[in-house]
């Protein structure tokens, strides 16, 4: 392990080359081609560093007089050691392309090869976001094709390319919708509704743009309680309700199927429709949320259309939006003339509104995601993209037929792209939901979301996605079935042990949350 993340109380972590099944270990500590990797600051070999330097010059301190305190404490180590430290923690990694990633809510798909083929071709990999728009026309072509298919799959009339990310989409929505009220100003709105299953980012949005969160329970089917939102909603003449921040299908894997009606009343209430875009993999090609009354709706590029996710970016987040809010969207936006395309810089530039908001970031957006997002949409075309949206409601559901007499479910009825189960059929066992998911890792699976969404107890959410095969399903589903067997026959002791074939044993999670070792010193 490269860092320090558990708690100095935490109880100790076994290596690799002692487990049960092998109780004398390994006189290295290795184990086959796994390798017992020290930090690399155990590693440290002064005088041994790969690369030689020169003393830098006696220069004047420009730090407003803070003074280096001591050397930074960087390890010296020859090249070899440095190369085989970073490759042999690079195996430790799991990943889409090694085998099955179940998170829910997450749509770990894969990137199809030819993303990573068009994004690298030299016309788009090293273009720099100062060059002359004379010189970046099909780079700015591209994007707005892009924004053209994003358009036309959700039957919004504008889009804003440039937020990073889901979470900045978001902020980038509301505050679409903040100017909104603002410019209409017809009375004081500060009230968000937002569903108790809704993705953490949603109320955390709200709070931060200064908006009040109030949370709509779910019914007894696992969608938005009707009743409830309107009783929140109130006097549609002197509501004091903003928007309302809805995910559909929602956290629960289930389509809210009261979402037409939800949207007449908000709007009636002369307030907005913000709809969490995380889940739109499931509905891509079959349903516009234009057509279900969504005012603005983020998209999560790497769940829809297969950019890479996750690793802290680069990420991108588009943001699609109805007549009533497309004045108001961010700037920079591409437009089209008979000179060619350039980019709507200010609020005084020709094209612009007059109304946008301001900006997200200093540039238009991640060039590198756009590409692969084209890419993916061009090459599948309208029916592929329909088939796709198609193949992962199916995979779900199948995950669901086959596994719903091993595990309980705490909604009735088919799910949507993902397969929601909950601890019931763990009771009386000694097993828990963590138990599962640690034991799935010792089985070679990156674990499912688990505990999540809050509103179920003891959560195990599953999203296969359109891209696995039934025979990796198949798979998947056999080892969820011996690890039910198991737990109900009396083998708790071999849940609490797992992880057993880790690198690293399982470790106190509590702890080291809640006190950290992130700063390696020397005995």
């Amino acid at each position: 392990m490269n860092s320090q993340t558990t708690a100095k109380d935490a109880p100790a972590i076994e290596p690799a080359g002692t487990s049960p099944a092998t109780p004398l270990g390994t006189i290295s500590g290795n184990r086959g081609l796994r390798i017992e990797e020290p930090l690399i600051f155990e590693q440290d070999s002064p005088g041994h560093c790969g690369v030689d330097l020169p003393e830098p010059p006696a220069l004047a301190l420009r730090l407003g007089g803070v003074a280096p305190r001591g050397r930074i404490g960087l390890p010296g180590l020859a090249e070899p050691t440095v190369v085989r430290h970073y490759t042999r923690l690079s195996r430790n990694n799991y990943a889409i392309d090694a085998g099955f990633y179940p998170l829910g809510s997450c749509t770990m798909k894969h990137n199809p090869r030819i993303n990573e083929k068009l994004a690298r071709l030299p016309g788009f990999a090293d273009l720099h976001p100062l060059q002359p728009l004379s010189t970046v026309q099909g780079a700015l072509e591209l994007i707005d094709t892009l924004a053209h298919w994003l358009k036309t799959l959700t039957g919004m009339p504008a889009v804003a390319m440039s937020p990073a990310a889901g979470a900045h989409g978001e902020l980038c929505g509301m505050m679409a919708i903040r100017a909104a009220l603002d410019h209409r100003a017809d009375r004081p709105r500060k009230r968000v509704l937002v569903p108790e299953s809704a993705h953490g980012t949603n109320p955390a949005t709200a709070a931060a743009l200064g908006f009040t969160v109030d949370t709509i329970p779910a019914d007894a089917r696992g969608r938005v309680d009707l009743d409830a939102f309107k009783a929140k909603l109130g006097d549609p003449a002197t509501t004091d309700v903003a928007a309302i921040m809805l995910t559909n299908p929602n956290t629960c894997g289930l389509f809210e199927t009261d979402i037409i009606a939800i949207a007449e009343a908000i709007h009636q209430a002369g307030a907005f429709f913000y709809c969490d875009g995380a889940n739109f993999n499931a509905i891509v090609g079959r349903v516009r949320p234009a057509d279900l009354g969504v005012d603005v709706m983020h998209i999560n590029l790497h769940k829809t259309f297969s950019t890479p996710h996750g690793g802290g970016g680069p990420g991108s987040g588009p943001v699609v939006f109805s007549e009533a809010l497309a004045p108001f969207i961010p700037l920079p936006s591409v437009v089209h003339d008979r000179d060619g395309f350039h980019l709507v810089e200010t609020n005084d530039d020709d094209g612009a509104t007059g109304l946008a908001f301001g900006r997200m970031k200093a540039f238009h957006g991640q060039m590198g995601m756009f590409v692969r997002a084209l890419a993916y949409a061009m090459s599948h075309g309208a029916d592929g993209l329909f088939q796709a949206s198609s193949d992962a409601v199916l995979n779900a559901n199948y995950l669901l037929a086959r596994l719903g007499s091993d595990y309980s479910t705490p909604f009735e009825g088919p799910c949507m792209h993902e397969v929601l189960f909950d601890d019931r059929s763990l009771k009386g066992s000694g097993v828990t939901t963590l138990d599962i998911a640690k034991a799935l890792i010792d089985e070679g699976y990156h674990p499912m979301t688990v505990y999540f969404p809050l509103v179920v107890h003891g959560a195990m959410l599953i999203e296969p996605t359109e891209t696995e095969t039934r025979a990796a399903l198949d798979q998947f589903i056999a080892v969820m079935k011996g690890l039910a067997e198991r737990a109900k026959s009396g083998h708790a002791d071999y849940f609490h042990a797992a992880p057993t074939l880790t690198p690293r044993r399982r470790l106190d999670e509590t702890a080291a949350a809640r006190k950290p070792v992130l700063r390696w010193k020397a005995n």
